[in-house]
């Protein structure tokens, strides 16, 4: 095979592809859930309003929050892990959520690590076990 062949090859197989790729790229096409397992007004309510317009403005769909409150934020995590893979619902969840509950309850609905993707780390409080 020459170097013209080669590039030949290279060109008609990226050609074949764009259609896939350009398809991949319109994700999303339908607007994004986020779940939140605590009621509206709390700190993290405040942090998903503002994540959720911004998000809204780059996705160029729209955002919907989904308030799912209960069980320390189990309520909702339940609902997300038994939501389809999609990538158009989502979770904000605390570490009460993610790691304290699964510790300390025997029977719980989800798996923290077989039922979730972690996608983003939003945001950190200030820590109250520094000395100062």
């Amino acid at each position: 095979m020459s170097i013209y062949q080669f590039f030949v090859a290279i060109i008609v197989t990226i050609a074949s592809l764009s259609p896939v790729m350009a398809q991949a790229i319109t994700f999303p096409e339908k607007p994004v859930r986020i779940v939140m397992g605590f009621p509206a007004g709390g700190p993290l309510d405040q942090h998903i309003r503002l994540l959720s317009t911004r998000l809204a403005a780059s996705l160029g769909q729209p955002v919907v929050i989904d308030y799912r409150a209960g069980a320390g934020g189990t309520i909702g995590a339940q609902f997300v892990a038994q939501s389809l893979p999609d990538g158009y619902t989502l979770l904000l969840a605390d570490t009460g959520t993610m790691v304290i509950n699964p510790a300390i309850y025997t029977q719980k609905p989800y798996d923290t690590l077989r039922d979730f993707v972690p996608v983003a780390y939003c945001s950190a409080g200030p820590r109250t076990d520094c000395q100062q």
